[in-house]
């Protein structure tokens, strides 16, 4: 006698699985830096020095004078010993004037004064004199002046170019499990019992 059986067959699911692999990739653009640098401007403003010598005295002191000037001390010399000489003539005649006088003797005394004439002191001078020749002198001057320019800057930066593929997984039923369940001899039965 055979005994019923229960038969299984069973298959297991296959799953198929596909992984595309992301991809990133980046580009970095060189940043580009221009810089100028306009030069600096120097102005120099320069006076120049200046001496003077003035030897006019030391040729005067020679009498070796410009005319002009040998003209203008004789005419200013000349007027200086007229107002004297009038001037003494004047006192004279008041004095004159006062012959009356018994205590007063005029002609002499202004005949003395007239005479006599003032004795000249030795004296020893140094032609031309010390110190007659001047002399100044200027320094010279510089001006400078100074621009300074400042440096221009130009900076260009572009962002990275980022380029990026995601993965991709792909999950697949390839084979569906399955189970299959079967009785095996059973005893038949019949209809009604």
């Amino acid at each position: 006698m055979k005994l019923p059986q229960i038969r299984l067959e069973s298959e297991m699911g296959k799953i198929a699985v596909y992984l595309t692999q992301g991809k990133h990739s980046m580009h970095h653009v060189q940043p580009l830096l221009e810089i100028e640098q306009p030069p600096a401007e120097l102005e120099i403003e320069r006076t120049p020095a200046k001496l003077t010598i003035d030897q006019t005295k030391a040729w005067e002191d020679m009498n070796l004078k410009h005319v002009f000037r040998s003209i203008e001390e004789n005419t200013d010399h000349a007027q200086q010993e007229y107002r004297k000489g009038v001037a003494r003539r004047v006192d004279e005649g008041d004095e004159m004037m006062k012959i009356e006088d018994k205590n007063s003797n005029p002609i002499p005394e202004i005949a003395k004064r007239n005479i006599a004439r003032p004795l000249r002191t030795p004296n020893i001078t140094f032609i031309p004199s010390f110190f007659s020749v001047k002399m100044s002198y200027e320094k010279a001057k510089l001006d400078y002046n100074w621009k300074v320019h400042q440096p221009r800057f130009e900076a260009r930066f572009e962002s990275p170019v980022i380029e990026y593929e995601p993965g991709e997984v792909i999950v697949e039923m390839v084979r569906r499990p399955s189970l299959k369940i079967d009785v095996v001899n059973l005893p038949k039965r019949r209809l009604g019992e």
